[in-house]
């Protein structure tokens, strides 16, 4: 077999890196044609220690290596029979406190050019619902669905990242694979699907539920597996958990995205997504075994939805608002992703409802519903209880717009918390506190109030605006789209229009009347936050210009300021 040691070394491409004592390579390469493999050759300090051989055309293979000793990494290949989509070193020791350092992205799955971006976007490759959020060992963990090679949805992987104040992320090694069958060819089968993570007892680690989902698998498409990690770092082997559908007449294939919560009964809980005839529903299960690996049983049908055309219910998660898991008098937050629904009135798909009532371990009693967001760019929202304060984030992301045939690289949103408003009785989802310390400097408080135009240097910026009045018009100037803010009498309206020969569907909140308004810019993103909350919109824009200036007009405006925005401010 022709090796690389002695091909011309002028064709060669080389990745170095400067690697410490017990360094980790994680590396995807496939062979550029079938009849010839695919070699990587592996030096340190010129010395070569490896060489690496792939068979494999259509899809890349995951191989990872120890250095046992530090110094001058390098990771040789000829392009013409070798291509590389992902490569990045670590050390067990550190990971968590200094994540991954990539040394070769692809073309077809780099990074977003969002320069200064705040929210939260993968490494590399495709990125959707999170997964397993929550803190963990004293430091906040997020899980998400993800797909290395490509910014197109494929083989579901489980990503990785963790940060200590939700907004701060360091890049972790890809912590969940599918099976080998599935990671065979980038066909679209299915994988492992979203989940969630409970805290192991007496243990640093996690215990990570998920579905596995096979196209063709017959019965069962999707089921529910289990796994452990006591690093944090890796998943350990996956195992079936529920491997069946309950008996219910007219469940479809559809059971996912297993939520695993604490009831208020002590006992562990489970929510699983499905459809039963011409409703989506959420099923619960529920286990005696404190460690929830295992004696899982199906309880009953916990909700039901019958409107919007809603297709599937997906990514449930219910969690306790204003008290103790076990007081009767704490009120709970149903969230339910409404896959394929449709608003026939806006136009708007795939809904997010989160409905507000009392759980007692096994029933679900509605006290009231809304929506989480009324643009809908809000998607698979998953939260948990942080230290008592519920905390959630979601997809910046519809699938309305997003298609497995497209290049579609995305954000989570802004992490939210979530509150009950005794008084008004309504659900609030305010931004966490701490999304302050982005504030670098003041740009404006005087010339946007007044009607004059405000430049912004970057695409990262916070508006707030307190209102005199019942009406108000934000215009957001961006090179290709029409993005404006409205108030009026029939309620708080964010207006996007592009070029698309489709029409833009109506995003309203209808018959809001807030004071108080907070607008967050980022590259690739608008979210808005009235009243604390009360009313928030968030949209994804297409593209990856920024928005450059804004104006007020016909504004009820008692005051307006705006901060450029900086990941990496001192606040």
């Amino acid at each position: 077999m022709h090796e690389l040691t002695t091909a011309d070394e002028t064709r060669l491409r080389k990745l170095r890196g400067n690697v410490p004592v017990n360094a980790v390579l994680h590396v995807w390469l496939k062979a550029v044609h079938p009849h010839a493999p695919a070699e990587l050759r592996l030096s340190l300090n010129d010395n070569v220690f490896g060489n690496v051989y792939v068979q494999n055309s259509e899809e890349y293979e995951f191989r990872m290596f120890f250095v046992p000793h530090g110094g001058e990494l390098e990771c040789a290949y000829d392009p013409e029979t070798t291509t590389i989509s992902v490569a990045y070193w670590f050390t067990d020791a550190k990971v968590l406190e200094e994540g991954i350092t990539v040394l070769r992205t692809h073309a077809a799955n780099a990074p977003a050019p969002a320069p200064g971006s705040y929210h939260f976007r993968p490494p590399f490759g495709w990125m959707n619902d999170p997964n397993g959020f929550g803190r963990f060992n004293g430091s906040a963990h997020l899980f998400y669905q993800h797909y290395s090679h490509g910014l197109k949805w494929n083989t579901m992987h489980w990503g990785h990242a963790v940060s200590e104040d939700f907004l701060h992320w360091r890049h972790l090694p890809i912590f969940l694979f599918p099976s080998e069958e599935l990671t065979a060819k980038p066909d679209k089968r299915g994988g492992a699907f979203s989940g969630s993570a409970i805290p192991l007892e007496n243990s640093a680690g996690v215990r990570v539920f998920f579905t596995e989902s096979v196209i063709e698998r017959d019965p069962e498409r999707e089921i529910q597996m289990v796994a452990t990690s006591q690093s944090l770092i890796f998943a350990g082997a996956a195992k079936p958990l529920i491997d069946k559908r309950p008996e219910l007449e007219g469940l479809t294939l559809d059971f996912r995205d297993p939520y695993v919560f604490r009831g208020p009964d002590g006992y562990w809980k489970m929510l699983l997504g499905s459809r039963k005839g011409e409703e989506g529903v959420v099923l619960l299960y529920q286990t005696a075994d404190v460690t929830a690996a295992g004696g899982w049983e199906f309880v009953s049908v916990l909700h039901s939805e019958g409107r919007f055309n809603t297709q599937v219910i997906e990514c449930p998660c219910l969690l306790p608002l204003d008290g103790p898991a076990g007081d009767p008098s704490t009120h709970w937050v149903l969230i339910c992703g409404l896959m394929h629904s449709h608003h026939e009135e806006t136009g708007r798909k795939n809904l997010t409802t989160a409905t507000v009532g009392k759980f007692d371990g096994t029933t679900f009693t509605p006290h009231f519903e809304q929506e989480l967001d009324f643009v809908t760019d809000n998607y698979a929202f998953q939260a948990f209880l942080d230290q008592g304060t519920p905390v959630g984030i979601g997809w910046l992301a519809n699938w309305a717009d997003a298609a497995p045939e497209i290049d579609f690289p995305t954000a989570m949103t802004l992490p939210r918390n979530l509150v009950y408003d005794a008084a008004d009785d309504t659900l609030l989802t305010p931004p966490i506190e701490g999304v302050e310390s982005l504030r670098d400097h003041l740009v404006d408080e005087t010339a946007l109030a007044a009607g004059e135009l405000v430049s912004l240097e970057t695409g990262q910026a916070e508006i707030v605006i307190d209102l005199d009045g019942p009406s108000f018009e934000l215009d957001l100037y961006h090179n290709n789209i029409e993005i404006v803010i409205t108030l009026d009498e029939e309620g708080l309206s964010l207006v996007y229009r592009d070029d698309a020969e489709n029409p833009t569907p109506r995003y309203i909140a209808p018959g809001a009347k807030p004071s108080h308004i907070r607008v967050f810019l980022d590259i690739g993103s608008v979210e808005v936050f009235a009243d604390n909350g009360r009313w928030t919109g968030t949209k994804r824009i297409a593209g990856f210009d920024p928005i450059h200036s804004m104006r007020l007009r016909h504004g009820d405006v008692r005051s307006a300021k705006v901060w450029a925005l900086s990941l990496y401010s001192g606040g």
